[in-house]
């Protein structure tokens, strides 16, 4: 089943006795266990019908005592097993999977790790309960997902305000919801949120990020890419070396692809580079700057100076200085 399904069926009150929830994206696991610890019971009944207990502080035998108790004075009781990766001989749970109690909800919260779904634990609860495998999205998904989730809150984000949001924050889910609920607190609702929103609430600079210092790099404004490295150099802490060699990466991969497109229409472009049609223009102006053979230079000083931020080579140079050395080697 997916998110959605899971979501619609319980509220619409239609629960199974097993939720088995595993991935490496906790997210979408704590929104379906937060839900049915929230919703599920009412205040009153979840004093005598709701247990929540922790995988390193329990084990099987325990999880099927509570999971086989029958409901006090409510038509069904809420066992959630938070942290499940830390159940030792979790397996052995599978007879009670075979055989659940109708009235108990036992919500299984097997977070940051996969489970092989071949195991008999997952093909039985297939049959009786609900299996769902919470997925990390890829980086390139990311402002995708902004748009869609702000969209289910009346609000709407420019093109370059969710890139912004997902280079600085990266694929953790959990951490771009808590960085948006500063600007939903903050901002009306039915508004297009944007760069000088993200400055404001969040502190992501929207002159000096790593967005704009690609966009300097694309079209070789070395004053203004020069500024910005020498502020994440001050700055390293909010401005890690590791992903800044990642994102441009990424990008100069991409202008190295542009170059072999036959069709440049922006449409084609953007579907054949995975980007939004907005940054069209950013891969047309680098590509004027940079030629497959400078590109193929740029991206071996990537890689070099990906292992210099790693120790390979380098002993004392700071992240910093690595940082103004390859800005420096890309312009020149």
């Amino acid at each position: 089943m997916t998110f959605d399904q899971i979501l619609t069926d319980l509220k619409n009150k239609i629960y199974y006795p097993v939720y088995l929830l595993f991935g490496e994206e906790p997210y979408y696991i704590d929104e379906i266990s937060d839900y049915i610890e929230a919703n599920v019971l009412s205040e009153t009944e979840k004093e005598f019908n709701q247990t929540i207990i922790y995988g390193k502080e329990t084990d099987v035998p325990t999880i099927i005592s509570y999971a086989k108790r029958f409901p006090m004075m409510a038509n069904y009781q809420v066992v959630i097993v938070k942290e499940a990766q830390e159940v030792r001989e979790i397996e052995k749970l599978l007879p009670y999977v075979e055989s659940p109690l109708k009235s108990t909800l036992l919500v299984i919260c097997h977070k940051y790790k996969k489970i092989d779904k071949r195991r008999a634990i997952v093909k039985r609860n297939e049959k009786n309960g609900v299996v769902f495998e919470s997925l990390k999205l890829y980086e390139n998904k990311i402002p995708d997902w902004i748009r869609n989730y702000l969209k289910t809150r009346d609000y709407s984000i420019t093109p370059k305000a969710s890139v912004l949001l997902s280079e600085y924050l990266g694929t953790d889910l959990t951490r771009i919801v808590n960085e948006i609920g500063k600007l939903i607190i903050n901002i009306p609702a039915d508004t297009e949120i944007n760069d000088d929103h993200i400055e404001e609430n969040i502190g992501i600079s929207k002159e000096f990020n790593i967005f704009e210092l690609q966009k300097a790099l694309g079209t070789k404004n070395m004053y203004k890419a020069n500024q910005i490295a020498f502020y994440f150099a001050s700055n390293e802490k909010d401005n890690p070396l590791v992903r800044t060699i990642s994102v441009l990466g990424n990008f100069f991969v991409k202008v190295m692809v542009y170059h072999s497109l036959k069709d440049k229409s922006r449409n084609s472009v953007a579907s054949a580079l995975s980007i939004h049609p907005f940054f069209v223009s950013d891969y047309q102006q680098a590509a004027k700057h940079y030629s497959p053979q400078r590109l193929s230079k740029i991206i071996s000083f990537l890689r070099e100076y990906d292992l210099k931020s790693k120790g390979v080579g380098n002993v004392t140079t700071t992240h910093g200085e690595l940082l103004k050395e390859l800005i420096f080697k890309i312009l020149h």
